[in-house]
Protein backbone atom coordinates (compact mmCIF):
# COMPACT_ATOMS: atom_id res chain seq x y z
CA UNK A 1 0.00 0.00 0.00
CA UNK A 2 1.06 3.60 -0.41
CA UNK A 3 0.08 6.77 0.72
CA UNK A 4 -0.99 10.14 -1.33
CA UNK A 5 -1.63 13.45 -0.39
CA UNK A 6 -3.72 15.24 -2.18
CA UNK A 7 -2.34 18.59 -3.59
CA UNK A 8 -4.77 21.71 -4.80
CA UNK A 9 -6.26 21.23 -8.10
CA UNK A 10 -5.13 17.67 -8.18
CA UNK A 11 -8.78 14.50 -9.03
CA UNK A 12 -8.93 11.15 -8.28
CA UNK A 13 -8.96 10.57 -12.20
CA UNK A 14 -5.60 12.69 -11.90
CA UNK A 15 -4.05 11.02 -9.15
CA UNK A 16 -5.20 7.70 -9.93
CA UNK A 17 -3.39 8.20 -13.11
CA UNK A 18 -0.12 8.94 -11.51
CA UNK A 19 -0.15 5.42 -10.10
CA UNK A 20 -1.09 3.48 -12.55
CA UNK A 21 -4.17 2.45 -11.07
CA UNK A 22 -7.97 3.10 -11.58
CA UNK A 23 -10.30 5.87 -9.61
CA UNK A 24 -12.59 3.17 -8.45
CA UNK A 25 -9.87 0.84 -6.84
CA UNK A 26 -8.69 4.36 -5.10
CA UNK A 27 -12.31 5.38 -4.03
CA UNK A 28 -13.04 2.03 -2.84
CA UNK A 29 -9.84 1.20 -0.70
CA UNK A 30 -10.58 4.66 1.00
CA UNK A 31 -14.21 4.34 0.76
CA UNK A 32 -15.03 7.74 -0.22
CA UNK A 33 -18.79 9.25 -0.19
CA UNK A 34 -17.99 11.45 -3.64
CA UNK A 35 -15.22 10.66 -5.51
CA UNK A 36 -15.20 13.57 -6.92
CA UNK A 37 -14.79 15.47 -3.79
CA UNK A 38 -11.41 15.90 -1.88
CA UNK A 39 -9.94 17.68 0.27
CA UNK A 40 -6.43 19.61 0.60
CA UNK A 41 -4.04 17.85 2.46
CA UNK A 42 -6.24 14.54 2.14
CA UNK A 43 -4.38 11.18 2.32
CA UNK A 44 -5.27 8.43 0.29
CA UNK A 45 -4.23 4.57 0.52
CA UNK A 46 -3.45 3.53 -2.79
CA UNK A 47 -3.56 -0.13 -3.61
CA UNK A 48 0.00 -1.32 -4.32
CA UNK A 49 2.80 -3.96 -4.20
CA UNK A 50 5.02 -1.29 -2.64
CA UNK A 51 5.00 -1.19 1.09
CA UNK A 52 6.84 1.13 3.47
CA UNK A 53 10.01 0.27 5.93
CA UNK A 54 11.80 3.08 8.43
CA UNK A 55 15.22 2.91 8.82
CA UNK A 56 16.21 1.33 12.19
CA UNK A 57 19.43 2.31 14.12
CA UNK A 58 22.60 0.14 12.56
CA UNK A 59 20.79 -1.21 9.78
CA UNK A 60 21.94 -1.11 5.97
CA UNK A 61 20.56 -1.12 3.20
CA UNK A 62 21.95 -4.35 2.17
CA UNK A 63 20.02 -5.85 5.42
CA UNK A 64 17.00 -4.11 4.47
CA UNK A 65 17.26 -5.55 0.90
CA UNK A 66 17.95 -8.87 1.73
CA UNK A 67 14.66 -8.74 4.21
CA UNK A 68 12.46 -7.95 1.74
CA UNK A 69 13.84 -10.13 -1.13
CA UNK A 70 14.99 -7.07 -3.31
CA UNK A 71 17.79 -5.23 -4.25
CA UNK A 72 19.97 -2.63 -2.82
CA UNK A 73 19.72 -0.91 -6.42
CA UNK A 74 15.90 -1.28 -6.44
CA UNK A 75 15.57 0.37 -3.76
CA UNK A 76 18.30 3.27 -4.26
CA UNK A 77 16.99 4.03 -7.65
CA UNK A 78 12.70 4.14 -6.32
CA UNK A 79 14.19 6.53 -3.58
CA UNK A 80 16.95 8.83 -5.16
CA UNK A 81 19.19 7.57 -2.70
CA UNK A 82 22.65 9.94 -3.93
CA UNK A 83 24.87 7.81 -1.29
CA UNK A 84 23.77 4.17 -0.70
CA UNK A 85 26.20 4.12 2.77
CA UNK A 86 24.88 7.26 3.77
CA UNK A 87 21.13 6.17 5.34
CA UNK A 88 19.53 7.43 8.54
CA UNK A 89 17.12 6.30 11.08
CA UNK A 90 13.66 7.13 11.23
CA UNK A 91 14.11 7.32 7.37
CA UNK A 92 10.90 6.09 6.04
CA UNK A 93 11.90 3.97 2.50
CA UNK A 94 9.80 2.67 -0.38
CA UNK A 95 10.18 -1.08 -1.08
CA UNK A 96 9.86 -2.61 -4.46
CA UNK A 97 7.93 -6.37 -4.62
CA UNK A 98 9.14 -9.12 -5.80
CA UNK A 99 8.55 -10.41 -9.11
CA UNK A 100 8.82 -13.77 -9.08
CA UNK A 101 8.61 -15.42 -13.56
CA UNK A 102 6.29 -18.84 -13.59
CA UNK A 103 8.07 -21.40 -15.24
CA UNK A 104 6.66 -24.39 -16.34
CA UNK A 105 4.88 -26.50 -14.07
CA UNK A 106 5.26 -24.44 -11.30
CA UNK A 107 1.82 -24.63 -9.15
CA UNK A 108 1.12 -21.99 -6.72
CA UNK A 109 1.79 -23.77 -3.73
CA UNK A 110 5.24 -24.49 -4.81
CA UNK A 111 6.11 -21.28 -5.37
CA UNK A 112 4.35 -20.07 -2.49
CA UNK A 113 6.73 -22.72 -0.53
CA UNK A 114 9.34 -21.21 -2.08
CA UNK A 115 9.09 -17.80 -0.65
CA UNK A 116 7.84 -18.97 2.69
CA UNK A 117 4.32 -17.55 2.32
CA UNK A 118 0.72 -18.81 2.18
CA UNK A 119 -1.02 -19.64 -0.57
CA UNK A 120 -3.78 -17.61 0.66
CA UNK A 121 -1.30 -14.56 0.73
CA UNK A 122 -0.33 -15.60 -2.90
CA UNK A 123 -3.74 -16.27 -4.03
CA UNK A 124 -4.47 -12.43 -2.32
CA UNK A 125 -1.35 -10.37 -3.31
CA UNK A 126 -2.26 -11.04 -7.15
CA UNK A 127 -6.32 -11.67 -7.11
CA UNK A 128 -5.99 -14.79 -8.11
CA UNK A 129 -9.31 -16.92 -8.16
CA UNK A 130 -8.05 -20.21 -9.38
CA UNK A 131 -4.94 -21.39 -8.61
CA UNK A 132 -4.99 -23.50 -11.47
CA UNK A 133 -4.68 -21.07 -13.89
CA UNK A 134 -1.40 -19.94 -13.37
CA UNK A 135 0.55 -19.96 -16.71
CA UNK A 136 4.44 -20.22 -17.02
CA UNK A 137 5.77 -17.10 -18.00
CA UNK A 138 3.92 -15.03 -16.24
CA UNK A 139 4.21 -12.82 -13.33
CA UNK A 140 3.06 -12.93 -9.91
CA UNK A 141 3.86 -10.63 -7.13
CA UNK A 142 5.29 -11.66 -4.09
CA UNK A 143 3.84 -10.36 -0.84
CA UNK A 144 6.34 -9.09 1.77
CA UNK A 145 6.98 -11.36 4.74
CA UNK A 146 5.32 -9.08 7.26
CA UNK A 147 5.94 -9.05 11.14
CA UNK A 148 3.29 -10.85 13.50
CA UNK A 149 1.37 -8.87 16.27
CA UNK A 150 -1.44 -9.00 18.28
CA UNK A 151 -4.47 -6.68 17.81
CA UNK A 152 -6.73 -5.99 20.26
CA UNK A 153 -9.80 -3.64 20.25
CA UNK A 154 -12.47 -2.28 22.96
CA UNK A 155 -15.81 -2.32 21.86
CA UNK A 156 -18.60 -0.34 23.45
CA UNK A 157 -21.81 -1.69 21.64
CA UNK A 158 -23.24 -5.15 22.83
CA UNK A 159 -25.95 -7.24 21.71
CA UNK A 160 -26.30 -7.50 18.03
CA UNK A 161 -25.35 -4.08 16.82
CA UNK A 162 -21.70 -4.84 19.07
CA UNK A 163 -21.83 -8.30 16.94
CA UNK A 164 -22.26 -6.48 13.45
CA UNK A 165 -19.20 -3.74 14.07
CA UNK A 166 -16.89 -7.75 15.44
CA UNK A 167 -17.50 -8.95 11.88
CA UNK A 168 -16.85 -5.85 10.20
CA UNK A 169 -13.21 -6.00 11.38
CA UNK A 170 -12.48 -9.44 12.45
CA UNK A 171 -9.96 -10.33 10.11
CA UNK A 172 -7.56 -7.96 11.90
CA UNK A 173 -8.68 -8.44 15.45
CA UNK A 174 -6.54 -10.91 17.69
CA UNK A 175 -8.87 -10.26 20.68
CA UNK A 176 -12.51 -8.31 21.58
CA UNK A 177 -13.27 -6.66 24.79
CA UNK A 178 -16.33 -6.38 25.32
CA UNK A 179 -16.22 -3.00 27.80
CA UNK A 180 -17.58 -3.34 30.45
CA UNK A 181 -18.19 -5.30 33.88
CA UNK A 182 -18.49 -2.57 36.37
CA UNK A 183 -18.48 -3.88 40.16
CA UNK A 184 -20.40 -2.69 42.98
CA UNK A 185 -19.30 -1.70 46.82
CA UNK A 186 -20.43 -5.03 47.42
CA UNK A 187 -17.95 -6.43 45.20
CA UNK A 188 -20.78 -7.71 42.53
CA UNK A 189 -20.66 -7.13 38.88
CA UNK A 190 -23.31 -5.70 36.69
CA UNK A 191 -25.02 -7.98 33.91
CA UNK A 192 -24.27 -7.26 30.27
CA UNK A 193 -25.44 -8.29 26.78
CA UNK A 194 -22.40 -9.60 25.61
CA UNK A 195 -23.20 -12.53 24.24
CA UNK A 196 -23.98 -12.01 20.69
CA UNK A 197 -20.54 -10.38 20.70
CA UNK A 198 -18.97 -13.48 22.07
CA UNK A 199 -20.47 -15.71 19.84
CA UNK A 200 -19.63 -13.53 16.63
CA UNK A 201 -15.95 -13.65 17.98
CA UNK A 202 -15.69 -17.60 18.16
CA UNK A 203 -17.00 -18.03 14.82
CA UNK A 204 -14.22 -15.53 13.51
CA UNK A 205 -11.36 -17.61 15.72
CA UNK A 206 -11.17 -14.08 17.76
CA UNK A 207 -10.06 -14.38 21.46
CA UNK A 208 -12.85 -12.26 23.85
CA UNK A 209 -11.63 -11.08 27.18
CA UNK A 210 -13.62 -9.62 29.78
CA UNK A 211 -13.39 -5.76 31.07
CA UNK A 212 -13.35 -5.44 35.06
CA UNK A 213 -13.77 -1.01 35.67
CA UNK A 214 -14.51 0.96 38.68
CA UNK A 215 -15.52 3.63 36.60
CA UNK A 216 -18.22 5.11 34.93
CA UNK A 217 -19.18 8.33 32.55
CA UNK A 218 -20.22 10.02 35.44
CA UNK A 219 -18.15 8.73 38.60
CA UNK A 220 -14.63 8.40 38.62
CA UNK A 221 -14.13 5.30 40.70
CA UNK A 222 -11.80 6.26 43.19
CA UNK A 223 -13.80 5.56 46.13
CA UNK A 224 -15.34 2.30 44.46
CA UNK A 225 -11.78 1.49 43.66
CA UNK A 226 -10.61 2.17 47.32
CA UNK A 227 -13.58 0.23 48.90
CA UNK A 228 -12.56 -3.05 46.95
CA UNK A 229 -9.05 -2.43 47.38
CA UNK A 230 -9.50 -2.14 51.21
CA UNK A 231 -11.17 -5.91 51.99
CA UNK A 232 -9.27 -8.64 50.50
CA UNK A 233 -13.28 -10.36 50.69
CA UNK A 234 -14.81 -8.20 48.54
CA UNK A 235 -11.54 -8.57 46.18
CA UNK A 236 -12.14 -12.82 46.32
CA UNK A 237 -15.65 -12.24 45.90
CA UNK A 238 -15.34 -10.03 42.86
CA UNK A 239 -12.98 -12.67 41.15
CA UNK A 240 -15.07 -15.47 42.09
CA UNK A 241 -18.03 -14.28 40.62
CA UNK A 242 -15.99 -13.01 37.26
CA UNK A 243 -14.45 -16.75 37.05
CA UNK A 244 -17.72 -17.89 37.18
CA UNK A 245 -18.86 -15.65 34.13
CA UNK A 246 -15.60 -16.17 31.92
CA UNK A 247 -16.48 -19.89 32.07
CA UNK A 248 -20.22 -19.64 31.76
CA UNK A 249 -19.36 -16.92 29.11
CA UNK A 250 -16.22 -18.66 27.51
CA UNK A 251 -13.73 -15.67 27.98
CA UNK A 252 -10.34 -16.45 27.74
CA UNK A 253 -8.87 -13.47 29.97
CA UNK A 254 -9.32 -10.14 31.88
CA UNK A 255 -8.27 -6.99 32.00
CA UNK A 256 -8.40 -4.56 34.84
CA UNK A 257 -9.49 -1.30 33.97
CA UNK A 258 -9.00 0.58 36.95
CA UNK A 259 -8.60 4.36 36.91
CA UNK A 260 -8.58 7.12 39.27
CA UNK A 261 -7.13 4.81 41.69
CA UNK A 262 -6.14 7.06 44.93
CA UNK A 263 -2.15 7.32 45.29
CA UNK A 264 -2.17 5.54 48.77
CA UNK A 265 -4.01 2.23 47.43
CA UNK A 266 -1.13 1.86 44.84
CA UNK A 267 0.40 -1.29 46.82
CA UNK A 268 -3.37 -2.14 47.51
CA UNK A 269 -3.75 -2.24 43.51
CA UNK A 270 -0.90 -3.98 43.25
CA UNK A 271 -1.89 -6.88 45.64
CA UNK A 272 -5.07 -6.90 44.12
CA UNK A 273 -3.65 -8.11 40.87
CA UNK A 274 -1.31 -10.37 42.56
CA UNK A 275 -4.33 -12.38 44.13
CA UNK A 276 -6.17 -11.74 40.35
CA UNK A 277 -3.36 -13.66 38.98
CA UNK A 278 -3.05 -16.15 41.17
CA UNK A 279 -7.05 -17.41 41.69
CA UNK A 280 -7.33 -16.97 37.77
CA UNK A 281 -4.49 -18.72 36.47
CA UNK A 282 -5.13 -21.70 38.07
CA UNK A 283 -8.05 -21.69 36.73
CA UNK A 284 -6.44 -21.82 32.65
CA UNK A 285 -6.89 -17.52 32.47
CA UNK A 286 -4.79 -15.07 31.42
CA UNK A 287 -4.87 -11.38 33.43
CA UNK A 288 -4.17 -8.22 32.03
CA UNK A 289 -4.29 -4.70 32.99
CA UNK A 290 -5.30 -1.01 31.51
CA UNK A 291 -2.64 1.51 32.52
CA UNK A 292 -2.44 5.67 32.35
CA UNK A 293 0.32 7.04 29.58
CA UNK A 294 3.20 7.96 32.64
CA UNK A 295 6.78 9.01 31.45
CA UNK A 296 8.43 8.12 35.07
CA UNK A 297 7.54 6.20 38.06
CA UNK A 298 7.26 8.80 40.13
CA UNK A 299 4.85 11.46 37.70
CA UNK A 300 2.25 12.88 39.89
CA UNK A 301 -1.50 13.24 39.04
CA UNK A 302 -4.65 10.72 40.19
CA UNK A 303 -4.48 8.96 37.05
CA UNK A 304 -0.91 7.95 37.36
CA UNK A 305 0.44 7.50 40.83
CA UNK A 306 -1.26 3.87 41.59
CA UNK A 307 -0.21 2.29 38.06
CA UNK A 308 2.83 1.05 38.96
CA UNK A 309 4.62 -0.54 35.93
CA UNK A 310 7.08 -2.40 37.18
CA UNK A 311 5.11 -4.08 38.97
CA UNK A 312 2.30 -4.68 36.22
CA UNK A 313 4.60 -5.45 34.20
CA UNK A 314 6.07 -8.54 35.79
CA UNK A 315 3.06 -10.15 37.13
CA UNK A 316 0.23 -9.27 34.75
CA UNK A 317 0.30 -11.35 31.57
CA UNK A 318 0.36 -8.16 28.99
CA UNK A 319 -0.59 -4.39 29.58
CA UNK A 320 -2.32 -1.99 27.88
CA UNK A 321 -1.20 1.27 27.73
CA UNK A 322 -3.80 4.03 27.37
CA UNK A 323 -1.03 6.12 25.03
CA UNK A 324 -4.22 8.33 23.72
CA UNK A 325 -6.51 11.00 25.07
CA UNK A 326 -3.72 13.80 25.47
CA UNK A 327 -6.71 16.06 23.17
CA UNK A 328 -8.93 15.48 26.03
CA UNK A 329 -12.73 15.71 25.10
CA UNK A 330 -13.16 18.86 27.92
CA UNK A 331 -9.57 20.36 27.16
CA UNK A 332 -8.20 22.56 24.37
CA UNK A 333 -7.52 21.20 20.81
CA UNK A 334 -4.70 19.22 20.59
CA UNK A 335 -3.42 16.05 19.05
CA UNK A 336 -5.32 12.95 20.26
CA UNK A 337 -2.47 10.76 20.69
CA UNK A 338 0.64 12.44 19.48
CA UNK A 339 3.73 9.81 18.80
CA UNK A 340 6.05 12.47 20.39
CA UNK A 341 4.34 11.65 23.32
CA UNK A 342 3.89 7.80 22.63
CA UNK A 343 6.89 7.70 22.29
CA UNK A 344 8.06 9.01 25.48
CA UNK A 345 5.62 6.53 27.58
CA UNK A 346 7.39 3.65 25.89
CA UNK A 347 10.93 4.90 26.61
CA UNK A 348 10.23 4.40 30.18
CA UNK A 349 7.72 1.38 30.07
CA UNK A 350 10.39 -0.29 28.02
CA UNK A 351 12.72 0.85 31.12
CA UNK A 352 10.94 -1.21 33.63
CA UNK A 353 8.96 -4.18 32.10
CA UNK A 354 9.57 -6.88 28.85
CA UNK A 355 8.82 -5.29 25.54
CA UNK A 356 6.80 -8.65 24.97
CA UNK A 357 4.17 -7.53 27.32
CA UNK A 358 3.51 -4.69 26.08
CA UNK A 359 0.33 -3.37 23.93
CA UNK A 360 0.27 0.10 22.66
CA UNK A 361 -3.04 1.92 22.98
CA UNK A 362 -4.66 3.71 19.73
CA UNK A 363 -7.56 5.86 19.60
CA UNK A 364 -9.54 5.48 16.22
CA UNK A 365 -11.48 8.84 16.37
CA UNK A 366 -11.87 12.48 15.78
CA UNK A 367 -12.06 15.21 17.82
CA UNK A 368 -13.95 19.25 17.05
CA UNK A 369 -13.48 21.84 19.47
CA UNK A 370 -15.39 24.94 19.36
CA UNK A 371 -12.24 27.97 19.29
CA UNK A 372 -11.66 30.09 21.27
CA UNK A 373 -11.71 26.93 23.68
CA UNK A 374 -13.30 27.79 26.97
CA UNK A 375 -12.18 24.89 29.37
CA UNK A 376 -14.45 22.09 30.39
CA UNK A 377 -16.21 22.67 27.15
CA UNK A 378 -16.83 19.62 25.68
CA UNK A 379 -15.25 18.58 22.09
CA UNK A 380 -17.59 16.55 19.17
CA UNK A 381 -16.07 12.73 19.02
CA UNK A 382 -16.31 11.67 15.72
CA UNK A 383 -15.00 9.07 13.18
CA UNK A 384 -12.26 10.07 10.82
CA UNK A 385 -14.43 9.84 8.11
CA UNK A 386 -16.38 12.03 9.43
CA UNK A 387 -13.87 14.31 9.48
CA UNK A 388 -12.56 14.53 5.99
CA UNK A 389 -15.66 14.82 5.26
CA UNK A 390 -16.24 18.00 7.66
CA UNK A 391 -13.07 19.19 5.74
CA UNK A 392 -14.78 18.77 2.41
CA UNK A 393 -18.22 20.66 2.97
CA UNK A 394 -16.24 23.25 4.70
CA UNK A 395 -13.32 23.45 1.64
CA UNK A 396 -10.51 23.43 4.82
CA UNK A 397 -7.14 22.62 3.82
CA UNK A 398 -6.20 19.36 5.98
CA UNK A 399 -2.26 20.37 8.00
CA UNK A 400 -0.07 17.77 9.52
CA UNK A 401 1.65 18.00 12.27
CA UNK A 402 4.85 16.36 11.91
CA UNK A 403 6.15 16.33 15.71
CA UNK A 404 2.74 14.84 17.07
CA UNK A 405 2.37 12.73 13.30
CA UNK A 406 -1.27 13.68 13.63
CA UNK A 407 -3.40 15.82 10.89
CA UNK A 408 -5.50 19.01 11.74
CA UNK A 409 -7.29 21.61 10.00
CA UNK A 410 -9.27 24.75 11.00
CA UNK A 411 -12.63 25.34 9.71
CA UNK A 412 -15.96 27.92 10.24
CA UNK A 413 -19.47 26.75 10.41
CA UNK A 414 -22.76 27.98 9.26
CA UNK A 415 -23.26 30.16 12.65
CA UNK A 416 -19.94 31.62 11.52
CA UNK A 417 -17.97 29.93 14.27
CA UNK A 418 -14.60 28.94 14.23
CA UNK A 419 -13.60 24.75 15.32
CA UNK A 420 -10.56 22.96 15.41
CA UNK A 421 -10.27 19.45 14.49
CA UNK A 422 -8.09 16.49 15.57
CA UNK A 423 -8.44 13.40 14.11
CA UNK A 424 -6.21 9.99 12.34
CA UNK A 425 -5.61 9.48 8.70
CA UNK A 426 -3.45 7.02 6.97
CA UNK A 427 -0.59 9.03 7.69
CA UNK A 428 -0.60 9.03 11.16
CA UNK A 429 -2.11 5.23 11.46
CA UNK A 430 1.38 3.96 9.96
CA UNK A 431 3.25 6.26 11.95
CA UNK A 432 1.81 4.05 15.00
CA UNK A 433 2.56 1.27 13.13
CA UNK A 434 6.36 2.48 12.75
CA UNK A 435 6.09 2.89 16.57
CA UNK A 436 5.09 -0.39 17.04
CA UNK A 437 7.70 -1.95 15.13
CA UNK A 438 10.45 0.19 16.37
CA UNK A 439 9.59 -0.85 20.06
CA UNK A 440 9.20 -4.61 19.23
CA UNK A 441 5.84 -4.62 21.30
CA UNK A 442 3.43 -7.28 21.72
CA UNK A 443 0.93 -5.48 20.24
CA UNK A 444 -1.75 -2.59 19.77
CA UNK A 445 -5.22 -2.13 21.00
CA UNK A 446 -8.22 0.03 19.72
CA UNK A 447 -10.35 2.13 21.50
CA UNK A 448 -12.81 2.17 20.18
CA UNK A 449 -14.75 -0.16 17.70
CA UNK A 450 -17.87 1.86 16.22
CA UNK A 451 -16.40 4.78 14.35
CA UNK A 452 -15.39 4.25 10.58
CA UNK A 453 -11.41 4.28 9.97
CA UNK A 454 -11.23 2.27 6.72
CA UNK A 455 -7.62 3.21 5.86
CA UNK A 456 -6.32 1.71 9.03
CA UNK A 457 -7.43 -1.52 8.81
CA UNK A 458 -6.20 -1.62 5.27
CA UNK A 459 -2.58 -0.31 6.57
CA UNK A 460 -2.76 -2.80 9.51
CA UNK A 461 -2.88 -5.31 7.03
CA UNK A 462 -0.78 -4.34 4.94
CA UNK A 463 2.32 -3.93 7.31
CA UNK A 464 1.26 -7.19 9.96
CA UNK A 465 0.42 -10.73 10.21
CA UNK A 466 -2.81 -10.49 12.67
CA UNK A 467 -2.32 -13.32 15.34
CA UNK A 468 -4.71 -15.39 15.58
CA UNK A 469 -5.14 -17.91 18.59
CA UNK A 470 -8.14 -20.39 19.23
CA UNK A 471 -11.42 -19.08 20.69
CA UNK A 472 -12.72 -22.62 21.65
Amino acid sequence: MLIHVVQSGESLWSIAKQYNTNPNQISSANQLRNPNQLAVGQSLVIPSPYTYHVIQEGESLYRIAEQYRTTVDAIVTLNNITNPALIYPGVRLLIPPTIHTVKMGESVSQIARDYQVTVQQLLNANQITDPNLIQAGSSIIIPFKRDEIEVSAFLLDMGEEGAQLVSQVDPYLTFIIPFTYIFSADGSLNALNDEPVIQTAQQENIVPIMAVTNFTFNDPGSTLANTLLSSEALQTKLLTEAIAIMKQKQYKGINFDFENVLPEDREKYNQFVQLAVDMLHPEGFFVSTSLAPKYSADQKGLLYEAHDYAFHGNVADFVILMTYEWGYRKGPPQAISPINQIERVLDYAVSVMPRDKIVMGFQIYARDWLLPHVQGQEAQTFSPQEAEQRAIESNAAIQYDVLAQSPYYQYYDEQGRAHEVWFEDARSALAKFDTAKKYNLRGIAYWVLGYPFPQNFLLLDDQFDIKKYSSS
